[in-house]
């Protein structure tokens, strides 16, 4: 039978793109209503610079509260909370936090790379080498995510075999399951495919999430 897992990432990748900060009660409230809402997989935060990013401030007192209302039983513990972790700055963050899950980030356009998270592609693999090994030495998922897969809003289309070559790049550092992002809406289903074919070839489909948007 088939089935389809939702990672909720609107404390994340939804907070940061609001003009407005939310507090930590009102980010545990927000989960809280996720919870709830019957999801499973949340990612509570990322730990990133509060300068850069300052909605994602605090996020280590929001997962040790969300672990602590786990451990009380206020919060379901069949819940799995995660953060995005973009350096070892932040894993020492995450892994005081007692998160079990962090997430690596990076793109697959140089240009967006660059833009986003001041880095070449092959330096952000180099940071993720150092944080994934860290992870897995303490016990704890790494989850990966690729933006720019389909397109670049600064580069256009991006062609699959490109897009390819950084996907496996993912698999080989050990994320155990990797987010292939539509960042700016732009794919068709023929290039999903496309994309997609390869990677049920080298069976690592079963290890791929997919990330849309829905800009049509």
């Amino acid at each position: 039978m088939s089935r389809v897992t939702l990672v909720e990432v609107g404390m994340r990748d939804g907070l940061q793109n609001e003009k407005e900060n939310l507090s930590v009660d009102q980010r545990i409230e927000f989960a809280e209503r996720l919870v709830k809402a019957g999801l499973r997989r949340i990612e509570g935060g990322a730990f990133v610079s509060p300068q850069k990013v300052p909605q994602m401030a605090d996020s280590k007192l929001v997962i040790q509260k969300l672990r602590a209302g786990q451990e009380s039983g206020t919060i379901s513990g069949k819940v799995t909370f995660s953060a995005l972790v973009p350096n070892m700055h932040g894993y020492k963050e995450a892994r005081e936090s007692d998160v079990k899950e962090i997430a690596v980030f990076g793109a697959v356009s140089e240009t967006f790379s660059q833009k986003n998270i001041n880095c070449t592609v092959a330096e952000s693999f180099e940071r993720f080498r150092e944080v994934i090994a860290a992870a897995r030495k303490d016990r704890i998922r790494v989850r990966g995510y690729v933006s720019t897969v389909f397109g670049c809003p600064y580069e256009g289309k991006i062609k699959a075999s490109k897009a390819l070559k950084v996907l496996e790049k993912y698999f080989e550092l050990g994320v155990y399951e990797l987010s292939i992002g539509d960042t700016i809406g732009v794919a068709t289903p023929l290039q999903v495919r496309e994309l997609l074919a390869p990677l049920k070839k080298m069976k690592l489909i079963d290890r791929v999430a997919m990330h849309f948007h829905d800009t049509r």
